[in-house]
Order: structure tokens, then sequence, then C-alpha cells
């Protein structure tokens, strides 16, 4: 390692670990690739360990991949692809989990961590996890990495809203068991120097849910990545066109809510949204959709690529962002980075995010998205001025750059603080 000098003021070897980086869904790869990307352009050294899927890193940031069963990959879903792979006892205890119900990911990334970095041949000056939280952590400061972690916001409001959407006490009890890993986390955090986190309003939410100490949380709002999310002027906008992505088909999102509000709309005005993204083949959403007879005006795009986000945004009105809660609201930074007017609810930390740079509305209210939509179609210089300050707000204080300035600032404190205990 580095003396304590260079540490504080030059460069850093950092060690960023997700127990699974899918590139292309969910945001765990996202913030890990963004991330060490620029961290590595502020000219320090990035180390990426990952479980599966591995996350698509940048060119001078090293991978390395900590294999497990992937008991989730859609390719091969719930099943092992070796036996052999079983004579682990790590192992064995992650498939039960998996067969009873539960979510063993975190648990068993964590453990292959510590035995990963036990073994000497690494001398990181900072071990930063993402939101895995698992009891291997708290092994890491013993063997001479200082460690923090990110969550960008409390799991636990997930879990609420999906125990509030289940129809069954099964499925209540299904859900429970599933998020059980809660518990270690909330107790991994605790024993933790320096969270950080996003928003205030995840600062807020975790340490009520998490009893956790708010000073120990630094908050580094996440960025946006303005190679993929630009303004293209010379694509003309479809007229009454909304857009909205849903990675994820969980009622978190609320897409149910805009879904509702666009059967209203469509009784007075032509209309159309377009959903980045794929709903879950026989779930909740495919069936409102069904339902609702909303299929000439709601088109999903399935997965695309990052290139192609921009056009998707030039070509529409205005984009919505309707999710109950979000620890950031990253959907609504990449339209405000491509000049798109935004309309957002209030969940979360969104006002954080969008400001007095978009429409704010209560989350789980159809109606008042109603208002909204129909307002800003009706007002094209209200929607140019909104466009042009959500552009100018992310470009001044959420780009991936200001994440990373700021989330060294975290590795020096917490490297500084460790060398005066030891």
């Amino acid at each position: 390692m580095g003396t304590k000098n260079e540490k504080r003021n030059g460069r850093l070897k950092i060690c960023l670990l997700t127990y699974r980086g899918n590139p292309t869904c969910g945001g765990q790869g996202v913030y890990i690739n963004y991330l060490s990307r620029s961290m590595r352009d502020l000219g320090h050294e990035v180390d990426v360990i990952s479980g599966p899927p591995y996350p698509v890193l940048a060119d001078g940031v090293k991978l390395h991949k900590l294999p497990g069963l992937d008991l989730y990959n859609p390719d091969h879903l719930f099943e092992v692809q070796n036996i052999r792979d079983l004579f682990s006892p790590l192992n064995q205890m992650e498939y039960v989990s998996m067969c009873a119900g539960g979510f063993p990911e975190p648990f068993t990334f964590g453990w292959r961590v510590y035995q990963y970095l036990r073994t000497g041949r690494h001398d990181y000056d900072i071990v930063h996890d993402n939101q895995c939280l698992a009891y291997g952590l708290l092994g890491l400061p013993r063997l001479g990495f200082p460690t923090l972690a990110t969550i960008h916001h409390p799991i636990t409001v997930d879990r609420n809203v999906e125990l509030k959407a289940s129809p069954s006490l099964l499925k209540k009890i299904k859900v429970l068991r599933w998020y059980a890993f809660i518990r270690m986390q909330k107790r991994v955090t605790r024993r933790l120097s320096r969270i950080i986190t996003v928003s205030e309003c995840s600062k807020k939410d975790i340490g009520l849910d998490f009893r956790v100490a708010t000073d120990k949380f630094r908050v580094v709002p996440n960025g946006i990545n303005t190679d993929y999310f630009y303004p293209l002027p010379n694509i003309k906008r479809k007229p009454h066109h909304l857009l909205t992505t849903n990675s994820a088909d969980t009622p978190l999102k609320g897409l149910r809510y805009l879904l509702e509000a666009v059967t209203i709309i469509r009784k007075s005005r032509p209309i159309h949204l377009t959903v980045i993204g794929e709903p879950k083949k026989d779930g909740v959403v495919e069936q409102l959709v069904k339902d609702w007879k909303l299929s000439g005006n709601v088109h999903f795009t399935g997965r695309i690529g990052y290139e192609e986000f921009a056009g998707y945004y030039a070509e529409s009105t205005l984009a919505v962002i309707p999710s109950l809660y979000e620890g950031f609201g990253m959907p609504a930074g990449e339209a405000m980075a491509c000049g798109v007017p935004v309309i957002s609810t209030t969940g979360g930390a969104l006002p954080e995010v969008v400001g007095d740079a978009g429409v704010l509305v209560p989350p789980g209210d159809s109606r008042a998205l109603v208002g909204a939509i129909e307002d800003l179609l009706d007002h094209p210089q209200k929607r140019e001025e909104l466009g042009r300050a959500g552009q100018k707000r992310v470009m001044n204080s959420l780009t991936w750059e200001h994440a990373a300035r700021k989330t060294v600032e975290v590795y020096r404190e917490t490297i500084d603080a460790d060398c005066r205990f030891q």
C-alpha cells in the first residue's frame, strides 16, 4: 500500500465490489461501470470484484470474477450448471437457501470476497462495496482494508411495497422469505464506519429503517452518463408522445398509475406511451395492458442498447417518471440530460434530482399525472423551458465526474480515520 500522505493526496488503488453487475438490467452494473471509469479518468487505479452476471467495464479497469452458482440467470433459472459445484459447502448453502425461497447471493458473495482478499496478494487502499452489505465484509478491515459501502436506498421500501401488493397470505410469506437478507444488511451497515448514499432522502430513510446514526453517511449523488444521454436537436419530436423507462416490472416503479393515466387521457386526445424495457411475461403490467385495452397506445421496446436511448428521448414530447419511490432517480436525470421536459412524482429522492427543472406530482396518483401531462402537452413553451433547465442542471452538478470526485473525498476521509486508529 502507499504511504499515508500518498493515500491522502495522490493516486489511490481502489477495489469496487458488486455481487452482480449485469450491464443491461438493474442499476448495479451501471453504477460500477460509470463510477470506475470516472475514477480511472481522475488518475486512480481501479479494480472491480464481481459475481455473475459480470459488468462491462472501461479499458484500464480490471475485472476480477468471483464465480457463483448464478442461480437467477434466465438462461438456466434456478439450475446448477455443474454438479461438482455443489461439493463446496458455501455453494450448497446457496442452493438450499434458493430452494427455500431466499435470496442468498449477497451473503455468499461476501464470504467469497473475504476468502479472495485474505490471500494477501492484493494491496488496495480502500474497498468500496456496492450494497452487498454481507457479513464477510466485516472481516476486511482486520485484513488491513479500510472498507465502506454505498446504499442506494433502503431495500425495506421494496419489501414493504411488494407486501402491500401481495394478494394472499402465502404470497406475503414468500416476499418475507425472499427479503430475509435485510436482517444481515442492517447488522453490517451498523458496523461500517462510513456509508455513501445518493440523496438526502435515502440518508434519512436508511438511517430510520436500518437504525444507523446519520453522522456515518456521506451523500454523493449518482452521475448521468452524458456520453449516451444528450440532446439530438435534428430529430423532430413526435406530438402527444410520452416516454418512460421500466427496467424492473415491480410495483415500486408505479407504471400501473401511468398506464391508468393514459387510459383517461386517450378519451379526449391522441396519446402514445413508449416504455423502454419489457414487461414480465404474464405479469401485472402485461395483464393491465390487456385489461385496459392499451395495446394500441402503449409500446414496449424490449431491451435496447445505450446508444439507442438518446434517439428515443429526442422523439418524445415529454418523459414521465411515475415511481412510488426512488433512492436517486436515474431515469429522471437521463431524460433531463437529453433536454426532454420531465414529469416526476415526489417519491423518495426524485425532487432532489429534478429540482425546479420539472413538474412534480404525488406518487400513486393517476389523476395528478393526467393533469400534469395534459398541461405540458398544451403548453409547448413551458416544455422548451423545462427541457433547457433540466439539461443545465445535469451538466452543472450531476455528471459522473462530479460523483467520482466526491466519492474519492470520502475514501480519503475513511483512510485517514483508519490510519488514526491503527
